[in-house]
């Protein structure tokens, strides 16, 4: 039985820079030639970076991503490589993977299902490709798909596929993180592979891209649906396998190729290296909480690091929010990297303020002290014969929050720290955030962590840490913004339990109000929290960018319309 041996590269790439996506690439397929590889396979669209977006309406950009391509085509020299990049074919452009051998471009294939879902915008940019390839090499046959391709039950890649009697199928895909996603994947590959009796070698692409985080994960998968190999998660990785093929059907004449509509296309055997068949490598898997915490740390570090900052800055209240994305930042970034500003007012409690001092130092993070009571009594004494200042209006706890907003953006400007801002889903989701204040920044860090997981990947941080990181007390005590006396978000929310569940159905799952009604919660709670999310969309739309971790955020996955009549009339 003939044997192939395939190694997948996990790479984090930046879209658009050309230069260092080619010189990973060209490392890759390198150390896989010496490895004995007869085929690398790299991510989708790697050489311009996922997703470009409108970058692929901009001709230079295209043309800059070809001449990439044709410089590392002169490295596929004893190896095959299968390479995901953005072609125009006869004035169409296409989501594509270049099929390198020999120093040459030997063809391409085009990207058959184009998602148009969730994040996804692809039909904005590429036309489906019609061409159906299957390779022949070492008595191999194989064909190549791009990620959505495989995901269609009896899709063309499917069909084609099975009627090819291929026996090793190449997908290249990037393929957006949320908890729970892999299991999806599995499934997915699992049918795929088992409908079409070949074996499925999967390549996800790795890191963050703005809302985006990238998993990687890759694996090898038998046509029984079984993983024979696995690469690791959130890190970059080359993972190589030996694949032993059987060829039951073309053994036995049942298939004659090319089937109708079929490009045969022949290679050359790619390695020369002697083959000791290796050991398959299977790494170890995440809990839930594992992987969204990992996700949180290369999204963060990522969006940091890619746009080209050194160090951030952000709002330390003792409270449980900005404790996490504290903690978050440390682990993405060094604590060297990260400072903490606590900024007392005069509701803030002696409580909150140590809690803050004492995270700081359990993370080893530099903390600066800036009390804003002062401050907050100029703006009332300027502000007193127009809103008066006899009682503690909305307005005058947001006043709070925008000097808080504005110190960390002074801080931002004179020092280059980009500000990360500590609002959860649950908060962002009902408008229980202040523009310009607390919301006001460049990343906002656990953007889309309900408050109820925030307080489970707190207790999962200090469990991990060996010790209480976060301290004890932030756990306990009542969540408050403390711009008032005696304040508790329970004064304005139902529990976070039940709002977080009424959240869930509403904004994940499309549910509507008797529906969600139904599901044993209290009617006017429900209507209140939809009501309060739909108003809110405006505070939304200018909030900055987080860390996608659920399977549908606010932002790419969720558009609304901010001027509509219909939600209200429900």
């Amino acid at each position: 039985m003939p044997m192939i041996r395939v190694a997948q590269a996990q790479i984090n790439t930046v879209v658009g820079d050309f230069t260092s996506n080619s010189q990973k690439i060209i490392n890759l397929i390198g150390k896989a030639h010496d490895q004995g590889a007869d085929i690398i396979t790299f991510p989708e669209l790697c050489i311009c970076g996922y997703p470009p977006e409108d970058l692929l309406l901009k001709p230079r950009f295209i043309q800059d991503n070809l001449n990439a391509l044709e410089s590392i085509t002169p490295h596929a020299k004893g190896i095959t490589v299968v390479i995901g990049y953005p072609e125009s074919f006869e004035g169409k452009l296409h989501n594509a993977a270049a099929i390198l051998q020999n120093q040459r471009l030997v063809t391409t294939y085009h990207k058959a299902e184009l998602p148009n879902y969730g994040v996804f915008d692809e039909r904005r940019y590429f036309v489906e490709g019609s061409r159906r390839l299957v390779f022949e090499m070492d008595q191999i046959r194989f064909t190549v798909t791009i990620c959505e391709d495989i995901w269609i039950e009896g899709g063309i890649s499917e069909q084609f596929t099975r009627d090819s009697a291929a026996d090793l199928v190449l997908n290249i895909s990037a393929s957006p993180f949320h908890a729970g996603k892999l299991e999806a994947r599995l499934e997915v590959a699992g049918r795929f592979a088992k409908n079409t009796n070949a074996f499925l070698c999967f390549n996800n692409l790795l890191g963050g891209q703005d809302e985006l985080v990238f998993d990687g994960g890759g694996f090898v998968m038998s046509p029984q649906g079984k993983v024979i190999s696995r690469a690791g998660r959130f890190r970059e990785e080359l993972l190589i396998t030996d694949i032993q093929v059987d060829h039951p059907k073309r053994s036995t004449g049942d298939v004659s190729p090319p089937v109708s509509g079929e490009s045969l296309v022949s290679l050359d055997s790619s390695s020369t290296y002697p083959k000791n068949r290796i050991g398959a490598t299977i790494a170890d898997e995440y809990g839930r909480l594992d992987e969204v915490y990992e996700a949180l740390i290369l999204g963060t570090g990522d969006y940091v690091g890619k746009n080209g900052f050194r160090r951030v800055v952000l709002g330390l209240s003792g409270g449980i929010d900005s404790s996490l994305a504290a903690v978050i930042a440390t682990d993405a970034l060094g604590a060297e990297n990260v400072v903490g500003v606590t900024m007392p007012s005069e509701y803030t409690s002696q409580d909150t303020l140590t809690d803050a001092e004492r995270l700081a130092g359990n993370l080893k993070m530099r903390l600066i002290t800036i009390p804003i009571k002062d401050v907050y009594g100029s703006y009332l004494k300027a502000l007193h014969d127009t809103i008066g200042g006899e009682s503690i209006t909305v307005a005058h706890e947001n006043i709070q929050a925008r000097i808080r907003g504005n110190i960390l953006m002074a801080l931002s400007n004179q020092f280059g720290w980009l500000v990360l801002t500590t609002g959860n889903k649950s908060e962002i989701a009902v408008g229980y955030c202040t523009l310009y204040g607390d919301m006001a920044g460049g990343f906002a860090v656990i953007k889309d962590v309900p408050k109820t997981l925030v307080f489970e990947l707190s207790e999962y941080v200090n469990a991990r840490r060996g010790k209480d990181i976060i301290p004890r007390s932030v756990l306990k005590r009542p969540p408050s913004a403390e711009l008032r006396p005696d304040q508790k978000d329970e004064d304005t929310l139902p529990p976070y339990p039940i709002l977080d569940n009424i959240l869930r159905a509403y904004v994940e799952e499309d549910r509507d109000p008797e529906q969600i009604a139904d599901a044993g919660f209290d009617q006017k709670i429900v209507n209140d929290v939809i009501h309060m999310v739909d108003r809110n969309e405006y505070k939304r739309r200018q909030a900055p960018p987080g860390v996608k971790i659920t399977p549908k955020a606010f932002g790419k996955d969720r558009r609304l319309p901010i001027t509509n009549a219909y939600l209200k009339s429900l």
